[in-house]
């Protein structure tokens, strides 16, 4: 089956992006799964890809610009903010949280330690995203709603 649909993994960790890459094959999500390893390398590929993702994993910890600041730019650009944004990360700092939360993540994550449970987390948080929920790039509105 042709993947037409993309889930962009923001994360610098090749071993925690092979796990969430993993998770989907195997769980047969038809997705094209994109690694981008750094804020910069993000903010860039947004700006001049045409078609956004239809969900975002967003580590936290990036080297340069950081997820905190990413998350921040993504969310007040109109173009971008529709964008789902799910956190994971191993920070457990309640202000990592209510930052995201202020700038409108859809959801915060603490990567689980176990691998098996962090598998079933990406399952769950695919699931919901990627089969459950109305996502808002199949809504065909503008950036001004």
């Amino acid at each position: 089956m042709k993947r037409t649909t993309t889930v962009l993994v923001v994360e610098d960790n090749d071993r925690d992006f092979e796990i969430i890459a993993g998770t989907l094959e195997e769980a047969g999500f038809e997705h094209a799964v994109v690694q981008i390893a750094s804020g910069e390398e993000c903010r860039d590929y947004l700006r001049e890809d045409q078609h956004l993702p239809e969900l975002m994993i967003l580590d936290l910890n990036l080297p340069g610009l950081d997820g905190r600041d990413l998350l921040a730019e993504i969310k007040t650009d109109p173009r971008l903010a529709m964008i789902p944004v799910v956190v994971m990360t191993t920070s457990s700092n309640p202000r990592d949280a209510a930052f995201c939360y202020r700038y409108g993540v859809s959801s915060y994550h603490m990567k689980p330690l176990k691998l098996a449970d962090f598998r079933h987390a990406v399952r769950v948080i695919a699931e919901f995203w990627l089969r459950l929920a109305v996502l808002p790039s199949s809504l065909a509105l503008d950036a001004s709603g």
